[in-house]
């Protein structure tokens, strides 16, 4: 059984992630949902799974080029006062280290990175590719995502319906995009918010691949129905929302956090995709040095 156990850990591919925290201090279930999904995945797919946590906000800390995979998380505040900022800055050097490694003639296996809300916003802003500005008011709840044709055969969108569901949680906005830098940079709009016909107000993106390796939501894919069913039952957040769209819409997306089609669905597939396309590519990067 020893001889077993030691075998089967040779085996294990060993995968290591690095979570930029956004939060800037400050508790956040996306944090804790981000390393389950990590754990989960690993368990699942009999991979040894490591992370390292970076606060850029705070400490101005950033991951180096040694890691498999990084996400970014979402985190609070608004996503157009860092601009200029030390820790923003650093951010950015970041993005254009990863860029700079994946496009260079050594850069393999490729770095792959996810961008959350927050860190999707400013992604945004960082390749030039879409209008980020506030709202007119906060967007909040359990929502419909709509693919466009981009997203349909979309990696990271792999078992997804159209619309699928995901938690909505942001006072701003990424729209009007830059169709002539997307030409430049090849990105792709993968998915846009919900149609509103009564709200004189354009839809927002909300997923683009910038490039074949970075990759981002304006939406919560980590949000699971036990952080999202406490942060609605705070008392601060049940008030926001009874007193913005009344006691209906709050009952109703406490009801849709236990729907296993809804965000659970989404949490299962965008995450552990964006995972499996990275570990395809360490295990190629493996068998050809083993050849």
């Amino acid at each position: 059984m020893p001889y077993l156990c030691c075998l089967i850990s040779i085996l294990q591919m060993k995968v290591r992630a690095a979570i930029i925290d956004m939060n800037n201090g400050l508790p956040n279930q996306g944090m804790r949902c981000i390393r389950e999904i990590l754990e989960q995945w690993g368990k699942a797919n009999n991979y040894s799974v490591s992370y390292d946590e970076f606060d850029i906000r705070q400490k101005l800390e950033v991951p180096d080029l040694s890691y498999d995979v990084y996400i970014s998380s979402g985190g609070p505040g608004s996503p157009l006062e860092s601009e200029n900022s030390a820790w923003e800055q650093r951010y950015f050097d970041w993005i254009t280290s990863v860029l700079n490694h994946n496009n260079g003639i050594n850069g393999y296996p490729k770095k792959h990175v996810f961008f959350i809300c927050h860190s999707f916003q400013l992604a945004c802003r960082y390749f030039n590719i879409a209008e980020v500005c506030a709202r007119k008011s906060t967007s909040f709840g359990v929502f419909p995502i709509h693919k466009l044709e981009e997203g349909i055969d979309e990696i990271v969108f792999d078992g997804l319906r159209d619309p699928f569901y995901a938690v909505d949680s942001r006072d701003y906005q990424v729209i009007k995009p830059n169709w002539k830098r997307l030409k430049e940079l090849k990105a792709r709009i993968l998915a846009i918010e919900k149609e509103r016909p009564h709200v004189p107000f354009e839809r927002a993106v909300m997923a683009v691949r910038f490039t074949d390796n970075l990759v981002g939501t304006q939406f919560h894919p980590e949000a699971d129905a036990v952080g999202m069913s406490m942060y609605l039952q705070r008392e601060d957040k049940k008030e926001m929302v009874i007193e913005n769209h009344g006691e209906e819409k709050w009952k109703s997306m406490i009801t849709q956090l236990n729907d296993p089609d809804k965000i659970m669905w989404t949490y299962s597939h965008i995450l552990p995709n964006f995972l499996n396309v990275a570990a395809e590519q360490i295990t190629a990067n493996n068998a050809s040095k083993n050849n």
